[in-house]
């Protein structure tokens, strides 16, 4: 595990959507390189992302539920790049510009980034001799999962249905039934195009990082979308019926943030065949990401030991089951391709001891999240006090509210009173987020994490998901001079109080 932190180290969750843009939504583009410039100035290691996969209004933009789990989010296309590149007139940068809000617009950032895209593929086809062997280069090593997600893309942007309601043919992928679809696969090259843009301004911004030093820890969603290219071309790897679709549906039962559980609709998986596969390509998926980050989360990791399992006609999570997952067999074939096991446990909510335990015997890291650690019991996992060393702290996560409006609208008096033991003095709304970044700061765990919403003293405005709703998440964003070295000055300083500036062991 010590190949994959560098020690006692810090740093911030920021996904790049919400970075300050004047197109609508944050992306990889100079905003981010400006943020990487950030991080190793006020002497952070880390930069925490959410998944980078494409999302859609109408899953209501969660990277988590994505119709790839490979591709990335075309949204993330920077139009600036585009004119550095050669692919975009710098004049269009104008007509395009929008005005900055707090607020991503997702509808018609879709339309306005697929418009400036289809005037980047006319060029690129004009500039063929240029990029071909760039291009095909990317096709060729990528070739496992984008040649799927391309057909995929491109029949789902004909038919604007399920791929579930296609043709019988396109359902079930008969070869014949494909090549008879020409236009719709010309199509996929359109796909393919804005994948190798996408990637290749990610490898030029982890690149950005590898020269100041800091280390990208991204997020690998434990499920794919019903919807996905995934699970059209694989079926036989989830619980589907002869039509393709769900007979049992993801989920978590009553906890923290929902009295009726949390029904995500994801497809479960077929466990039992992904054995017989020796987990071929839940381990293709891991290899990507690790080659992608430094660092990986692995979301809802409790579900490799066993999952929620609810039927697909239900209105809730609550009449769901748990259903065991070949855990041990899972885990060993994870450590004979990864070894150094570059990743971490999401592990909140209730955890059973046998998770408990295969997080230890992995001797990977859990989650420590401080909102959670006041409600008076000296034994709390999240206390600063009960932080193993091998862990990473957090003020809050992206699925809880900014620690301001946590102290404001959700904290209850006891638990106000217990925080305010803990710190031994009255604190109020203003104080309450640079009081909790100490405190985590201050904790043993080797890695801490903070939002940029609490870093930056943001109340509930500036939450960018509520897991019981599925309407108006992950629409914040940065907007204005927030993003400045100067409103960062306290966390750096708070940074090498807590022995986590990375200026402090070069």
């Amino acid at each position: 595990m010590e190949s994959a932190f560098v020690s006692r180290s810090s740093g911030i969750l920021l996904h790049p959507t919400c970075l300050p843009s004047g197109y609508g939504i944050g992306d990889l583009g100079p905003q981010a390189y400006r943020f990487v410039d950030l991080l190793a100035e006020t002497g952070q290691v880390y930069w925490q992302l959410l998944p980078l996969n494409p999302t859609s209004p109408e899953t209501g933009n969660s990277p988590y539920i994505s119709s790839s789990g490979f591709a990335l989010n075309p949204l993330l296309v920077s139009p600036e790049l585009l004119v550095v590149d050669g692919l975009l007139d710098e004049a269009i940068l104008d007509a395009i510009r929008v005005p900055e809000t707090s607020r991503i617009q997702y509808r018609s950032v879709h339309s306005a980034k697929l418009e400036i895209l289809e005037k980047a593929y006319k060029a690129f086809l004009n500039k063929w001799s240029e990029f071909a062997g760039d291009f095909e280069d990317f096709c060729a090593r990528n070739s496992y999962w984008l040649e799927d997600y391309a057909v995929f893309a491109a029949l789902k942007e004909e038919f604007g249905l399920p791929w579930y309601r296609w043709p019988e043919g396109l359902r079930r992928r008969v070869p014949e039934d494909l090549g008879s679809r020409r236009k719709g696969l010309e199509r996929a090259e359109f796909q393919k195009f804005v994948q190798y843009l996408a990637y290749k301004q990610w490898s030029r911004l982890r690149e950005r990082c590898r020269r100041r030093g800091i280390r990208i820890f991204g997020d690998l969603p434990f499920y794919v979308s019903h919807d996905s290219a995934d699970v059209w071309a694989c079926p036989e790897l989830f619980k589907l019926d002869s039509e393709g679709k769900a007979l049992f549906v993801s989920g978590v039962p009553p906890d923290y943030f929902s009295k009726t559980g949390q029904l995500w609709g994801h497809p479960v998986y077929d466990w039992e065949r992904l054995r017989e596969t020796r987990f071929e390509w839940w381990m293709r998926r891991m290899e990507h990401n690790v080659k992608m980050f430094d660092l990986v989360r692995i979301d809802h990791f409790r579900g490799l030991l066993a999952y929620w399992e609810v039927p697909a006609n239900e209105e809730t999570a609550v009449n769901g089951r748990w259903v065991k997952a070949p855990s041990e067999e899972f885990f060993k074939t994870l450590r004979g391709r990864f070894p150094s096991l570059p990743f971490v446990a999401e592990d909140l909510g209730v955890i059973t001891e046998d998770v408990e335990a295969a997080i230890k015997d992995l001797g990977i890291p859990g989650m420590k999240v401080l909102i959670f650690a006041f409600d008076g019991k000296p034994d709390n996992p999240y206390l600063p006090e009960n932080h193993e060393i091998n862990s990473v702290s957090y003020t809050g996560t992206h699925d809880t509210n900014t620690v301001r409006g946590w102290f404001k609208e959700e904290a209850t008096e006891d638990v106000k009173g217990n925080l305010f033991r803990y710190l031994g003095k009255t604190v109020g709304e203003d104080g309450i987020a640079a009081e909790m970044v100490r405190l985590a700061m201050g904790s043993r765990s080797r890695l801490c994490i903070v939002p940029i919403q609490d870093v930056l003293n943001l109340g509930s405005d500036a939450r960018l998901n509520v897991p019981s709703s599925p309407l108006n998440n992950y629409l914040w964003k940065l907007a204005g001079d927030l993003l400045s070295k100067e409103r960062l000055a306290d966390f750096a300083q708070i940074t090498q109080e807590s022995g986590r500036s990375r200026m402090q062991y070069g």
